[in-house]
């Protein structure tokens, strides 16, 4: 029976990181990503004294929060169990073979009524670069090959947390457009971030420029504004909380002290039988 391989090529992405780290990238999308969690800090009232990030940029993110433990986002995260309070997974779960997996690890790792905070690109991320390629691939090789991750859509990776076991599980997004002069500029901002192509099955031989020529034509006439590209990219926030007795539980059916149509001040009527 052959083994089925992983979507992602972590070597790869490691060589990607490590680039972008060592050149000094921009990552604008990863302070966007630290506004998102220090507004949701900010809004819940409660002190966290051991806090853990798991993240695939351990230096960035140990810069911003240098109190908390932060470990990189390895299949196996390097968190003791039990040990912290707050664990917050950094601009990484979309590269993740096993995105349940890391969530479980990090419910172990929370002492009870402990918070999770996790924001990651996805939903509608990159579509226009996405479709855009496509188009122009199938032009002009007559096929399509895997240039960019697959990104979860909100409506389904809001089921991981209910998977991993947390309690009052909660997904939103908040939607970034950023524009650029060209579709190289979007490239290197892309290299800039670690975030290019490292999926297995990507395509290993040089593409012919007329692809990229192609996709930029298809860009600007579909997807762009005073001619500059527009890229959407949406920020996943999930939160749960490691499950405690001391939190508020949904009452049992048929538990109501009230009936509906009193609170509402309505008068009650049965279905004609048919």
């Amino acid at each position: 029976m052959s083994e089925t391989l992983p979507l992602v090529d972590r070597e790869q992405l490691s060589r990607s990181r490590r680039r972008a780290d060592r050149q000094g990238g921009d990552f604008f999308l990863h302070e966007e990503a630290r506004f998102e969690i220090e507004d949701r800090l900010d809004m819940i009232n409660k002190s966290f004294t051991a806090p853990a990030v798991v993240t695939g940029f351990p230096r960035l993110w140990a810069n911003w929060f240098p109190e908390a433990t932060v470990v990189p986002d390895d299949d196996l995260l390097s968190l003791e169990e039990g040990a912290h309070d707050l664990v917050i997974h950094a601009m990484a779960l979309h590269w993740a073979n096993d995105p349940v997996g890391q969530l479980i690890q990090c419910n172990r790792a929370l002492r009870p009524d402990g918070l999770l905070l996790t924001v990651f690109p996805g939903d509608q991320t990159l579509n226009e670069l996405r479709a855009c390629l496509a188009q122009a691939e199938t032009v002009i090789a007559g096929g399509l090959s895997p240039r960019v991750l697959p990104m979860g859509e909100l409506r389904d990776v809001g089921g991981l947390l209910q998977r991993a076991s947390f309690a009052m599980p909660v997904a939103d997004k908040s939607v970034r457009r950023v524009t650029y002069p060209s579709l190289s500029r979007l490239a290197r901002d892309l290299r800039g971030l670690g975030e290019t192509n490292a999926l297995t099955a990507r395509r290993k031989t040089t593409s012919p420029r007329a692809l990229f020529r192609l996709a930029e034509d298809l860009y600007r006439a579909h997807f762009s504004e005073d001619d500059r590209l527009v890229a959407t990219f949406d920020l996943i926030c999930l939160t749960g909380w490691a499950p405690d007795e001391s939190q508020p539980k949904p009452l049992m059916p048929g538990s109501a002290r009230m009936r509906l149509s009193d609170a509402l001040g309505a008068t009650e009527f049965k279905l004609p039988q048919s």
